[in-house]
C-alpha cells in the first residue's frame, strides 16, 4: 500500500504543474517557482518509489539481507567486553569488541558505536562485513 501512495504523492504535483499550464501562469515569477517545487516534489516522491521497487526485487530474488551480502561473515560467541573510542574529526569512530567462541577469544574492531548494540554477557550471533580497513555491523542475532 505505501508504494501506491508513494507514486500517487508523485503524481499529483504534475496535476498541480498541468493546472498552472492551463490557467497561463507558467511565465509568471509564481507559477515558475511553483512548478518547480512541484517537479522536485514529484521527482523525490517518484524516485523513492522507483527505489522501493528496485529494494524489494533485490531482497525477493536473495541479494540483499546481513547474511546473503557480499563479504559478509558471521562470528558467534558470548560479548566479553565492548570498548568505544571516539575518533579525531574526519575519522570513524571505533568499537573493540571481544567474543568468548571456543578456546579462544575473538577480537574485532568495528566502525560506530556498538555499546548499546552487543551487551556485555549476552550471547550472540554478529553478521558483518570489511569496509574500509573496519568490520560494519550488518546484523545481530540473540541467544
Amino acid at each position: 500500500m505505501g508504494l501506491i501512495t508513494t507514486f500517487v504523492l508523485a503524481f499529483l504535483p504534475l496535476l498541480g504543474i498541468l493546472y498552472i499550464l492551463i490557467s497561463g501562469m507558467l511565465f509568471t515569477v509564481d507559477g515558475l517557482f511553483m512548478s518547480l517545487i512541484l517537479l522536485t516534489i514529484s521527482g523525490i516522491c517518484g524516485t523513492m518509489g522507483v527505489y522501493e521497487i528496485f529494494k524489494g526485487s533485490l531482497s525477493a530474488s536473495g541479494k540483499t539481507g546481513a547474511a546473503g551480502a557480499p563479504g559478509a561473515a558471521v562470528q558467534r560467541g558470548r560479548v566479553q567486553s565492548v570498548e568505544f573510542f571516539e575518533s579525531s574529526v574526519g575519522q570513524p569512530n571505533k568499537s573493540i569488541v571481544i567474543l568468548a567462541s571456543g578456546k579462544a577469544p575473538v577480537t574485532m574492531v568495528f566502525e560506530g558505536d556498538l555499546r548499546n548494540a552487543l551487551p556485555v554477557g549476552q550471547k550472540v550471533e554478529v553478521t558483518l562485513r570489511k569496509a574500509s580497513g573496519y568490520n560494519v555491523l550488518l546484523h545481530v542475532n540473540y541467544a
